[in-house]
């Protein structure tokens, strides 16, 4: 395959920040356009700051007492009778926003299989804002995880629940998310208050998705399609679309911005990296929804397209923003594999700071406790913070980017090429070991990542102690180029 290359803020300023620095970037993959048959949804967690700190976090199962639900936000919904299990990547502060912590989840996988990555933001048109305004407190992306992934067995359940939710309370902006089990995935937007669609990616192709809205060409009848109701009547009675086309619905024209450079220049990106032979002008004012690859797509292929600039493209010297930028807090790439027992179905690789200069470490969700340093630190610098640790390197590495960022992107490289061939061999022992025996086989899948977690963080403070060392040396002692390559093999 082609590879191209705060301090403390009250909630409610927490959540106007958010709505507009959030940028991020995100990949669907069919389970038929993967190498092994898995379902994949990823993305870029990208903030407006550089020093949002993340925590690794695990919800158990729990019965509830009937009354209200209150989320982070002030939504207040039933409460559901029981909560299943999920794993969860929340903000450093959302104990001062939610009294159970849980804000911005982001992302995660429950007991079920089902993954829930959001959101990718969206912004909503002048003219369906005043046809639909949004609302608040209603569904917004820091609480959508938290809302859906303790409630559905499947994607689809998914999928019909959120839409229920936006219909009764409203949304509180315009967002692309991604709902997937081990059968389907699904492409979710919402584009006004009350009015929300999605599509279920076809199982040989993906979809590309930045900060625009995407969902457009589908047929609003057919059954991998789901819709908000009386969604064309909306469209039709408030003039979203010169002529609404039920057979052929463009969503995204009618509630968003269609042809923002800003965003169509990463799908054009995204799409010229996974299927070169389909030439297209840049900056066309919408892509095709979904492409099917011209190879079948791997995880080091999702990573690469999350890591991606301009540079060797023709928009080398003009593209508006790089898939890849220095205000990521984290990354994910969410995969389902359906040939694997049930609790090894789900793996998440997850990385933290700026994916290029970081690394992706697969944490299977058996995994319920997680190391002291991905579960501490604040938006200031502390040694004891994973994100931290892993977030120094590129700021170190922007006193000689030339020098630094090549090596670091090298050597997270070179460990991430050990952490696919590795995971390909412990599934292979999970399953035969399942066979046998199962507590231990879910024993030996936690064991495995919460020593990866250790061992690549060990790697990150090693790095960073070199690193330092380097840049404060004289300048005639400063290590050559070759001599750092050396040191920085560990």
């Amino acid at each position: 395959m082609t590879k191209m290359s705060i301090t403390l803020l009250s909630a409610a300023v927490l959540s106007a920040l958010s709505m507009s620095a959030n940028a991020c970037t995100g990949l669907i993959v069919g389970k038929g356009a993967s190498v092994d048959g898995s379902i994949m949804i990823a993305r870029n967690e990208d903030f407006g700051i550089n020093n949002w700190n993340k925590h690794l976090a695990y919800r158990p199962q729990q019965i509830n007492e009937s009354g209200d639900w209150t989320l982070g936000n002030g939504l207040v919904v039933p409460m559901p009778s029981q909560f299943f299990a999920y794993s969860a990547i929340p903000d450093w502060d959302a104990l001062t926003v939610d009294k159970d912590g849980k804000y911005y989840e982001e992302r995660g996988i429950n007991q079920y299989n089902v993954a829930v990555s959001a959101t990718t933001s969206a912004e909503v048109n002048e003219k369906a804002a005043k046809a639909d305004p949004l609302v608040k407190p209603g569904i917004i992306e820091a609480v959508i995880p938290t809302l859906i992934l303790p409630q559905v067995k499947t994607a689809k359940e998914g999928v019909e629940l959120l839409g229920q939710y936006i219909e009764e309370y409203g949304a509180g902006e315009g967002n692309s998310l991604y709902i997937a089990d081990v059968n389907e995935a699904w492409l979710f937007e919402i584009g006004s208050g009350h009015h929300w669609i999605a599509v279920k990616v076809p199982d040989d192709s993906y979809a590309m998705i930045a900060n625009g809205l995407r969902i457009h060409g589908v047929d609003l009848d057919a059954p991998d399609v789901m819709h908000s109701e009386g969604l064309l009547d909306f469209v039709k009675q408030h003039k979203l679309l010169d002529k609404p086309d039920a057979s052929s619905f463009n969503f995204a024209k009618a509630f968003g911005v269609i042809g923002d450079v800003y965003n169509v220049d990463r799908e054009w990106l995204g799409q010229a990296m996974l299927t070169p032979s389909q030439v297209q002008d840049t900056r066309e004012q919408q892509y095709p929804l979904f492409l099917k690859p011209d190879d079948k797509i791997s995880v080091e292929d999702v990573a690469s397209v999350l890591g991606s600039t301009y540079e060797g493209t023709q928009l080398a010297e003009k593209g508006e923003r790089p898939i890849r930028v220095e205000r990521q807090l984290e990354s994910h790439i969410i995969q389902l594999r359906p040939d694997m027992p049930e609790e090894f179905q789900g793996i998440i690789w997850q990385s933290y700071g700026v994916l290029s200069e970081s690394v992706l470490v697969p944490l299977y969700t058996s995994l319920q406790e997680y190391p002291t340093p991905y579960t501490v630190g604040t938006d200031t610098y502390s040694d004891d913070s994973a994100y931290w640790q892993f977030r120094s390197l590129t700021a170190l590495a922007t006193a000689n980017p030339d020098k630094y960022l090549p090596m670091l992107k090298a050597t997270w490289d070179k460990e991430e090429s050990k952490l696919y061939k590795q995971v390909s061999n412990m599934d292979m022992l999970l399953k035969d070991m399942y066979n046998q025996d199962k507590a231990t086989a879910v024993e030996m899948a936690s064991d495995f990542s919460y020593g990866q977690l250790q061992r690549t963080l060990s790697m990150a403070t090693e790095i960073r102690y070199k690193m330092m060392t380097d840049l404060t040396k004289s300048t005639e002692k400063k290590y050559s180029e070759e001599e750092f390559k050396k040191i920085m093999s560990l």
